[in-house]
């Protein structure tokens, strides 16, 4: 054991909540959180407040929490407190995360009665990575001003929906389902409106397809959109690829330090970005969009420069894939504008399920879903539409898995590192086989990529 390693500091649960389980006569043990534990036997703790006051509400974390349900059992119209407050609560107690024990919150709790089916339960104890397990007889004891009720929706045996794309803009609309009124799942019907492709990303798509395409015929494209112009040569002039000299133009930036195949590819996923506006709203806690977008692409391009060369992908399609992978978010909030706050708001209760398990109950169809058949309305390649349609699946080993797998693996990489909106989730070794990769050399590639973190975060902002 290296010195480093015994200096490490083993978490424990913060003193506030190790007091509060001695007064309660509660007998626990600490125990590390990680993958193999089944989520069933996890509680989610989450504040939700109003003008009226906060409510702890307490499920299971595979379950998910629909605010419709809460408001018909309150009365009340709850969303998750917002941030600043809740820390406001955290920070004196030094508690990162807020603790699956109602009596540590000067608030009602609300409770889904089958959290106490189980023998015993593992209770966040607001050190991230350490919970609690305690029975559920002593956990009754920190109850004692609860409301039990039967409000979470189960996800055991709930799958990501991956095989089902819409045929139509009207399929679309269709599958508009749980909180949409009939009348107006059919005004959606009529009304749902598709982005038309930009002409500037009509240009670059005829040029990716010609074997004859030349320096000069993507630099005459991107000098006709000022802005872009302006981005690709940003984007070459960034310490990020620490390039010799002044950057003086687009050409410049192609041949000299990016090349052709990164800004075509980097040029299209600008050009389709400008097709839909950034959403106003978005759930607390989320990545900037074109940050997360960025930081993915330049992942996946490490990624795919360190698979062996006989069976590397296309790059210039691997770092579209990345760039483009979380399109079909901005695409939700432009099919479903009535409709995408609530979306957000259910987000923001649900940190514990992948967004596409709130998008499908809700909506009846994912962000995934919807951009993988967009990019096919688009005419885009097919390895794009694989790539963002199946990114959730770790296991899917279809035609162009390649592309897909590399989407899911940067993902995950950047989530353990606290980069997205949501929880890390494990990162099966049958993934990395697949893409040809070690782990070791993935986690290599993703500390690199952060090492330049405030360089990209800059560029993010232009683009954004």
């Amino acid at each position: 054991m290296t010195e480093v390693a015994l200096d490490t500091p083993i978490p424990h649960a913060p003193p506030v909540v190790q007091q509060l389980l001695e007064k309660h006569a509660i007998t626990w043990q600490e125990v590390i959180d990680e993958p193999a534990i089944a989520e069933r036997r996890k509680v989610q703790a989450i504040l939700l407040g109003d003008a009226v006051g906060t409510l702890v509400v307490l499920l299971l974390k595979d379950q998910l929490l629909d605010l419709n349900r809460i408001a018909e059992l309150t009365g009340r119209t709850l969303t998750a407190v917002p941030l600043d407050r809740l820390r406001r609560m955290l920070d004196p107690h030094d508690l990162v995360q807020l603790p699956g024990l109602p009596s540590l919150v000067a608030a009602p709790c609300l409770y889904d009665e089958r959290v106490l089916d189980q023998p015993s339960l593992l209770i966040a104890s607001g050190t991230p990575g350490v919970l609690l397990e305690i029975s559920s007889e002593d956990f009754k004891k920190t109850l004692s001003n609860g409301s039990a009720a039967r409000f979470g929706e189960s996800m055991q045996g709930v799958s990501l929906v991956h095989d089902a794309l819409p045929r139509t803009p009207a399929e679309i609309g269709a599958k508009v389902q749980g909180f949409t009124a009939k009348r107006i799942q059919q005004r959606l019907e009529s009304t749902i409106e598709i982005p038309p492709l930009a002409k500037t990303a009509q240009k670059i798509i005829k040029l990716r397809v010609d074997p004859n395409a030349s320096v000069d015929d993507i630099t005459g494209v991107v000098e006709t959109d000022p802005a872009l112009a302006a981005q690709v040569v940003s984007w070459a002039a960034s310490p990020y690829y620490a390039s010799p000299g002044k950057v003086r133009s687009v050409e410049d930036a192609i041949v000299r330090v990016l090349g052709f195949d990164l800004v075509i590819n980097l040029a299209l996923g600008l050009a389709l970005g400008k097709s839909i506006n950034l959403p106003k709203d978005n759930p607390q806690q989320a990545t900037p969009y074109w940050q997360l977008s960025i930081y993915t692409a330049a992942v996946i391009e490490g990624l795919t420069r360190a698979i062996p060369r006989e069976s590397r992908p296309e790059a210039g399609l691997t770092y579209l894939a990345g760039l483009l992978h979380n399109f079909g978010y901005l695409l939700l909030a432009h099919v479903f504008p009535p409709h995408f706050s609530l979306v957000c708001r259910h987000l923001e209760v649900n940190p514990h399920l992948n967004h596409s398990y709130v998008e499908q109950h809700l909506l009846g169809i994912s962000r995934e879903q919807i951009g993988a058949w967009l990019m096919g309305y688009w005419d885009m390649p097919e390895e794009l539409a694989t790539a963002l349609r199946f990114q959730n699946d770790p296991t899917y080993d279809g035609e162009y898995s390649v592309y897909a797998n590399l989407v899911c693996l940067a993902v995950r990489l950047l989530r353990s590192r606290g980069i997205g909106s949501e929880a890390g989730q494990e990162i099966p070794q049958a993934l990395l086989d697949r893409v040809g990769l070690t782990r070791e050399k993935a986690d290599d590639v993703v500390n690199k990529v952060l090492e330049a973190e405030k360089v990209l975060r800059e560029l993010a902002t232009q683009f954004g």
